[in-house]
């Protein structure tokens, strides 16, 4: 059975356009860019899904000229059914298998811009870095990552959920039962994650058990899948800083704690993953203005990893147990679990990603400043209403927080978020060291991210 996703709304909108681009869907192997387009398939009379990696007698269809009619026409007799423009959704799926069709989708547009062709792949990054062209402005990417909470909670039968705290804000806080229910949902969120098949077991078995293997299997896949990296790096070296990077998630990423190698082959294999989609960077910028990217220092940066239930299995494989970490996740209190742990920074990161459009490669920030006895830091950074917002995930009181006061001190910011397990609420703090300026403070929950107002806009 399909489970909702956000992105439906986007390839529906797409779907409908008189006029329409060719489209691209990228993410991370297993996020669901298959099935989300099977689902979109639904809306058409017909429906023609080529895979390339298992569908190889595809691949000479796209030898020679690339000529979209012709090619249509010879998908059509292999398959046995009529390729009619707005009638029929043309599906290449791990399209990153056949080069020749990824210079295809070009001349689909400009030579039968009728008919809807949606391509996705796992590993597109990389055979689109070793095409000599592609076809930039005829071509529409869409990102997908895997569930947000939102998503895990629709798939999960638990919209009624959703429904309360769209409905609520910083003023108007939630009643504290849903509050509790909310927190505990999401506490099964971090443990199981947004991966679609993990989620879809969870649905159905209620069995962490059950979900840890389904995802120890899936990293085992994503593993295999390095042997195809094989010619840009060493797949025990991309294992290393896989596990690595889950081991030091939400701290600026240090390569000798990576590999014995060379902090070239290191660096190597973490754009690699960050260009798989299996990592993201969180990247320190000055936040002296707009972009938020003119500011940055791409050589310091923090790692996420994709997913944290896969997060927590990786950590398990790397140390051993970590019965510690889930007993916190599972039973600590709201303000120990955010405080003691990276875990809810990380979630916090992935969920502001997984919230922005869709049609964007949208990039995440931080702030830190390590000057000697005045060391600061501000967890992500959002552009809202052109001015920076400083988005701090913690759970302490108005006065825990240092890092936050002394940034909007010295960016002249009257705004801030504070994300974490509290209920909805606000407060106004005044800064004695810069002529009692008063500072505005929205909390929050973590569980409500896509409620953030930049996501609003």
């Amino acid at each position: 059975m399909y489970k909702e996703r956000k992105i439906d709304a986007d390839l529906s909108e797409w779907a409908k356009r008189s006029s329409h681009k060719t489209l691209l869907l990228r993410g991370a192997r297993q996020v669901g860019k298959t099935m989300a387009v099977r689902h979109l398939g639904e809306q058409f009379d017909t429906f023609i899904e080529i895979n390339f990696d298992k569908q190889k007698a595809f691949h000479a269809l796209f030898e020679g000229d690339l000529d979209a009619h012709v090619i249509a026409q010879r998908i059509a007799n292999m398959v046995g059914k009529r390729v009619q423009a707005g009638k029929t959704l043309l599906f290449f799926d791990e399209i990153q298998s056949c080069p020749n069709a990824i210079l295809s989708l070009r001349f689909f547009y400009e030579d039968f811009p009728e008919l809807h062709v949606v391509a996705a792949g796992s590993l597109l990054e990389f055979a689109l870095a070793e095409l000599p062209t592609f076809g930039v402005g005829r071509i529409q990417s869409l990102f997908m990552f895997p569930m947000s909470f939102e998503e895990f909670l629709m798939a999960t039968g638990r919209k009624g959920l959703i429904d309360e705290y769209r409905n609520a804000s910083p003023a108007r806080p939630l009643h504290e039962a849903i509050h509790r229910m909310l927190v505990q949902q999401f506490r099964n969120f971090i443990m199981i994650g947004g991966l679609p098949e993990v989620v879809c077991k969870w649905d159905e078995t209620g069995d962490y058990l059950q979900c840890q293997e389904l995802q120890d299997q899936l990293i085992l896949s994503y593993e295999d899948d390095f042997a195809k990296y094989k010619k840009k790096a060493n797949p025990v070296l991309l294992r290393q800083v896989l596990r690595s990077a889950a081991l030091q998630i939400t701290n600026k990423f240090v390569y000798s704690q990576a590999s014995s190698e060379k902090a070239s082959k290191v660096r190597e294999s973490l754009e690699l993953l960050i260009q798989a989609g299996l990592l993201l960077p969180v990247t320190r910028t000055t936040a002296n203005g707009f972009p938020l990217g003119s500011g940055a220092d791409y050589t310091y940066q923090k790692i996420l990893v994709f997913d944290s239930g896969i997060l927590l299995r990786l950590l398990n494989m790397s140390l051993d147990s970590i019965q510690h970490i889930t007993e916190e996740i599972l039973t600590a209190s709201e303000t120990d679990l955010v405080n003691k742990g990276k875990i809810c920074e990380m979630v916090a990161g992935l969920e502001i990603r997984k919230n922005m459009p869709f049609t964007m490669r949208h990039e995440l920030f931080y702030w830190v400043r390590e000057e000697k006895n005045s060391q600061a830091e501000v967890d992500y950074l959002e552009p809202y209403n052109a001015r920076i917002l400083p988005i701090e995930i913690k759970a302490e009181t108005q006065g825990g927080m240092k890092s936050l006061w002394a940034f909007m001190r010295e960016k002249n910011l009257e705004y801030a978020l504070r994300c974490s397990l509290e209920n909805f609420g606000q407060f106004d703090y005044t800064d004695k060291l810069s002529d009692n300026a008063v500072r505005h403070v929205d909390i929050i929950p973590l569980y409500a991210i896509a409620q953030m107002p930049m996501m609003q806009r």
